[in-house]
């Protein structure tokens, strides 16, 4: 699993720079290929990309009383790579793709942002399973 967690980060930092520099994905993607954890990384990013808009949906449905443009980007993003995971990552347990956004958002965002993220992902799985 530590593998997977590089990944995840690796995603995370391609899609916060994405979002907040506004340089294109695919260059993104281009400049980070040479890192061992690309390959993962690489299917997370283009699996939020292609499904963004039902993941963005379904995170604002259960994040109570906020709007997508109010919520930290590292959350979001960290919340988008995770759903992507337990929506379409058929090999990832649930539970996994929970702890590893909310482990990624202790060490990476706000104080409160794993509580967030747990609570959102948590109400999402709820419904899932």
């Amino acid at each position: 699993m530590p593998k997977r967690r590089g990944a995840r980060k690796l995603a995370l930092d391609i899609l916060y720079e994405h979002d907040v520099t506004g340089f294109g994905l695919d260059k993104l993607l281009e400049r980070y290929s040479q890192n061992p954890a690309f390959v993962y990384a690489s299917g997370l990013v283009n699996g939020v990309r292609e499904c963004s808009e039902e993941l963005d949906g379904l995170i604002q449905s259960h994040a109570t009383d906020w709007a997508l443009d109010r919520m930290p980007v590292l959350d979001l993003n960290l919340m988008r790579i995770a759903l992507y995971e337990m929506l379409h990552a058929l090999d990832v347990p649930v539970a996994v793709a929970i702890n590893e956004a909310v482990e990624l958002a202790k060490i990476y965002s706000t104080p409160d942002s794993s509580r967030f993220v747990n609570g959102v992902l948590g109400k999402l799985a709820s419904e899932k399973a």
